[in-house]
């Protein structure tokens, strides 16, 4: 059911004001995802986006599986990967002199792997951001009917403590409308209004180099379907390039490279000549190419130095840019929010304390740090931000970082420890050991229910799970006890089984233990056996996550 559309309430019998629980700012692929998360927590918003619809150039192709399994449990999985790339393309980036020139070398991405594809119920999918964004704004504006609002630009944003208020703009008329928000997500891309607006600054490594991605139209299956790739990497003396695959077949993003280190500039890379170097770049001197779209942009590896200041809260680019080495910076953004919805519609239904919010920023700006070095290293590992003579080949980190993916470990007031370490792993980018330590991602274990073979992420992603060992029904009273929070309880032996037997092992708990999983799928607690009180033992655990009185909620 769709929700209501915000309130328009009169101001001075004149002027109406807009009036909604959530703005926020920016529809690309992380503000979409935001609107798509708040609307299934119930909560009222407003998404709006200065331009006139969704990005028509491919930009943000690779969706990993962290973040596929965020979009399994909203429901949005089977029509991403039915609109994006089959599975084959995934399995290799390639170097070359020219498509029907020498090959340099092929590598297989890592999170491909057998020990990545065992990590989760899910794969990466290929799906371009000109392709992504109509699907998440269909499911935006159908979950939440006259909220999503294009051509209306934020051009005033003031905030205190009951909230923000500011102007927006209709870029087609130019009226202007007031709006009254308890809270603001800006996800305005790397040259947030909304960042600039709360004074935030940056610090990282600026304008490493400069780039234009080129949207063609031109049919290269005589060169590729021997040898499907996500990448073709191109390296000639006269410059670098990359053929980004959209369809795989006559629709293809080509990315130049370190424009001024090869005596290019805007001026001078004129429509003819992006189809004479995409020409040279496949090796066919008369191919038949069509330009779509240019777009130049400078690769930069920055992160906010604060998520947010009071009711507004920075996310995605607005609040960390990444290098394209890699392909996190979507992935991070659309995480973000995953991570910020709950936490405000908690706060917003009366659930928890403002204190709550304050754990955005000290569980994703940790993360987005180690994510943003990751990808300046492996972009300096094979140095596209210079002129070079020949090839040089990536770090074995590069498209292996199975640790980023599914390592984050949080730390912060919305997660219990329970006197244990994380697993230690020597290198925290590539290696992963699924764990239910307290602030980890809930591991992946296939489970039965019925004659249904579900994983753990299915039961997760919509509001908090209490997964019990055997020995474990007394969960589902202290669940019932807790006044105000709903928790869904699941019992191993009762209504789920352990056919192979690992959940316990994976989980660390024993006979009568449980583990709390918060609704972004990260664990909240764990004990390892069953507390004399569940009741009193749940109620204090979930005090401490939404920053109540532990006191008051077990009755």
């Amino acid at each position: 059911m769709a929700l209501s559309n915000a309130r328009l309430a009169a101001v001075n019998g004149e002027v109406a004001m807009l009036e909604t629980q959530v703005l926020v700012v920016g529809a690309g692929p992380v503000g979409l995802t935001a609107s798509v998360a708040l609307s299934q927590s119930g909560i009222e918003h407003v998404l709006v986006e200065r331009h006139p619809s969704t990005s028509s150039l491919p930009k943000a192709r690779a969706i990993n599986a962290r973040t596929m399994e965020m979009y399994r449990q909203m429901g949005l999985e089977n029509d991403i990967r039915a609109a994006g790339l089959p599975p084959k393309f995934g399995g290799m980036i390639l170097w070359a002199e020219s498509l029907a020139g020498k090959e340099i070398n092929r590598l297989a991405p890592g999170r491909g792997s057998a020990a990545s594809l065992a990590a989760s119920p899910v794969g990466n999918c290929g799906c371009s951001q000109d392709i992504l964004e109509p699907i998440l704004r269909a499911h935006a504006e159908r979950f939440a009917s006259g909220s999503v609002r294009f051509n209306a630009e934020l051009s005033d944003l003031q905030h205190g403590t009951g909230g923000a208020t500011g102007v927006l703009t209709d870029r087609v008329s130019g009226r202007t409308t007031p709006f009254r928000a308890r809270y603001v997500i800006g996800a305005d891309g790397t040259r947030s209004f909304v960042r600039e607006k709360l004074g935030i600054g940056r610090t990282g490594e600026r304008d490493i180099y400069d780039s234009v991605n080129v949207h063609v139209r031109a049919d290269l299956r005589p060169w590729v379907e021997d040898r499907p790739a996500a990448l073709y990497l191109i390296e000639q003396p006269e410059f670098r390039a990359t053929f980004l695959t959209v369809n795989g077949a006559d629709r293809w993003g080509f990315l130049v490279h370190s424009l001024s280190a090869y005596g290019f500039t805007k001026e001078n890379l004129t429509v003819e000549r992006c189809v004479d170097l995409v020409r040279r770049a496949v090796g066919v001197p008369d191919l038949p190419v069509e330009v779509l779209g240019i777009n130049f942009w400078n690769c930069s590896a920055m992160v906010a130095d604060r998520f947010g200041d009071g009711n507004v809260f920075l996310a995605g680019d607005a609040a960390h840019e990444t290098t394209p080495s890699g392909g996190f910076g979507m992935n991070l953004g659309v995480q973000d929010v995953q991570n910020l919805a709950w936490k405000l519609a908690a706060v917003l239904r009366g659930e928890a304390t403002p204190s709550l919010l304050d754990t955005y920023e000290a569980e994703r700006r940790p993360h987005a740090l180690d994510v943003v070095r990751a990808t300046l290293l492996n972009m300096q590992s094979f140095d596209r931000s210079r002129r070079q003579a020949e090839a040089k080949l990536p770090r074995k980190e590069f498209l292996n970082e199975r640790g980023l993916v599914f390592g984050a470990c949080y730390q912060s007031a919305a997660i219990v420890t329970d006197g244990s370490k994380p697993p230690e792993v020597k290198d925290p980018v590539i290696e992963y050991v699924p764990s239910a330590h307290p602030g980890c991602r809930a591991p992946h274990v296939w489970l039965q229910r019925a004659d249904e073979r579900i994983s753990t992420i299915d039961l997760f992603g919509r509001g908090f799970v209490l997964l019990a060992a055997p020995g474990g029904s007394a969960w589902r009273s202290a669940a019932d006890r807790q006044r105000g929070t709903k928790i869904d309880v699941h019992v191993l032996g009762e209504d789920v089984f352990d056919p192979e037997g690992l959940w316990m092992k994976t989980y660390g708990v024993g006979e009568g233990g449980a583990v709390l999983v918060r609704p972004d799928g990260y664990v909240g607690w764990r004990v390892a056996t069953g507390p004399g009180d569940p009741g009193a033992a749940l109620g204090a655990v979930l005090g401490q996550i939404l920053g109540r009185d532990a006191l008051k909620q077990a009755v």
